[in-house]
């Protein structure tokens, strides 16, 4: 297949949707010959915060001399981004070649007998054959969806990372904490260490599973912490403490949740230090000042500030609002504002806007999930107005705030994904 095919290849795999086990997975890698067992991972699952800490560990690592993979989902613009080395994303051409390689794999399982594999499943696999292709040293790898069914789950790992637990992914999951707190515990392996940001109810139900796994489990709070000194937009500056390490990190991504973020990245780092000698923590400093995360609390442009956030459920829309209340609460906030239909809205909503701000909805993306912008301004309310085009939402967005005001483009990674590939090209 050439790329043209290959996302046609892509796009035709969507329509059998999300199943979750690992008969499938299993049953491919085992034709392609196992490659998710030649190198080391590092394996990343959580509600929020598993692409801030797999850029920390990846970029981290890279600093090192180490050649390392990193595997994360979704993409804003293009496939290519979910599969990087180095912080290089894929090409075309070798994209297309091990969407080719997998594709006969998938043909001979199914051949076998095999069930229908998704389309998650087969970028899974095109991941592990380009990372054994390619001998990285390290593969960090984002689970897709909770956990323990996750095609992603069939690694043992140098170190199993669970950032935090909150409610989303319910019809799949669970309906309580405890219930998706054990789906994402599902990754922790016997003896392989654990680090996690969780608390609560989902910390006990990780710190039980780590314990029958027999697996040593590091907790931020207790075994290590982050204290802030200094946030603004442009820097965050903390101080990280842990039994092995004091350190002064500063680093870009806003937000005070990112200092939570960082310092599970830098406990799993400490754990890899002491499996490996490679992994040298000097210069650690330099190295997560450098890390850039799309879509996160990314600001683009100033007069008046344009900021893009991805959050999509509760807690990620809590982190949101408590950072636009810190750094813009006397400005007018204007949000362009999509989401997806099986999201709580009336969650969002009621967290997000304030009664002075200026809501502009447009449909995130063109995929049958996306709530239309109709839908969305009539059940916000708040004096929300539907827009045709995303364009037209962002020019009104952009004259509503004037020069001292913020506009925050957000609701959705998707539709991230879109304003990257539509209005800010080049």
């Amino acid at each position: 297949m050439d790329y043209r095919e290959t996302l046609e290849y892509l796009t035709t795999l969507g329509k059998f949707g999300i199943h979750l086990g690992l008969e499938r997975i299993e049953g491919i890698l085992a034709i392609l010959g196992n490659p998710q067992q030649q190198f080391k991972t590092v394996h990343i699952t959580g509600t929020n915060g598993k692409g801030s800490v797999s850029e920390f560990v990846t970029g981290s690592l890279a600093d090192m001399g180490l050649k390392v993979g990193c595997f994360t989902s979704p993409h804003f613009v293009k496939y290519n981004e979910r599969i990087a080395i180095n912080g290089q994303d894929i090409s075309d051409e070798d994209f297309a070649a091990l969407a080719t390689i997998v594709a006969a794999a998938e043909k001979e399982f199914k051949e076998q007998g095999g069930e229908q594999p998704t389309q998650f499943e087969i970028l899974t696999a095109m991941c592990f054959v380009y990372f054994a292709k390619e001998k990285v040293d390290y593969g960090v790898v984002e689970v897709g969806m909770g956990g323990l069914w996750d095609s992603t789950n069939v690694i043992v790992p140098q170190v199993s990372v669970i950032t935090n637990v909150a409610m989303d992914h319910m019809a799949r999951l669970g309906n309580t904490i405890r219930e998706i707190a054990a789906q994402k515990a599902g990754i922790i392996k016997e003896g392989v260490p654990v680090v996690t940001g969780a608390t609560g109810q989902a910390l006990k139900v990780i710190l039980g599973t780590a314990s029958e796994k027999h697996a040593p489990i590091r907790v931020y709070g207790n075994d290590f912490t982050g204290v802030s000194l200094e946030s603004n937009m442009d820097k965050q500056i903390f101080a990280y403490r842990s039994l092995l390490e004091k350190r002064e990190i500063a680093i870009t991504l806003a937000g005070d949740h990112q200092i939570i973020n960082c310092s599970v990245a830098i406990a799993t780092l400490e754990v890899l230090a002491k499996q490996d000698k490679k992994v040298n923590l000097t210069g650690l400093e330099a190295s997560l000042f450098k890390v850039k995360w799309p879509g996160r609390l990314e600001r683009i442009r100033r007069n008046p500030d344009v900021l893009l956030d991805g959050a999509h459920n509760p807690a990620g829309i809590t982190v949101l609002r408590k950072t636009l209340d810190e750094h813009y609460y006397d400005v007018q906030r204007c949000f362009v504002f999509g989401m997806m239909k099986d999201k709580d809205l009336k969650d969002a909503t009621e967290i997000l806007f304030r009664p002075k701000d200026i809501i502009f909805t447009v449909r995130a993306d063109d995929g049958p999930r996306a709530a239309s912008a109709e839908y969305l301004a009539e059940n916000i309310g708040r004096g929300a107005k539907a827009c045709s085009t995303l364009t037209q939402a962002y020019q009104n967005a952009l004259e509503a705030a004037g020069d001292s005001g913020v506009v925050c483009v957000c609701g959705s990674l998707y539709l991230v994904g879109t304003f990257k590939e539509t209005l800010q090209k080049g």
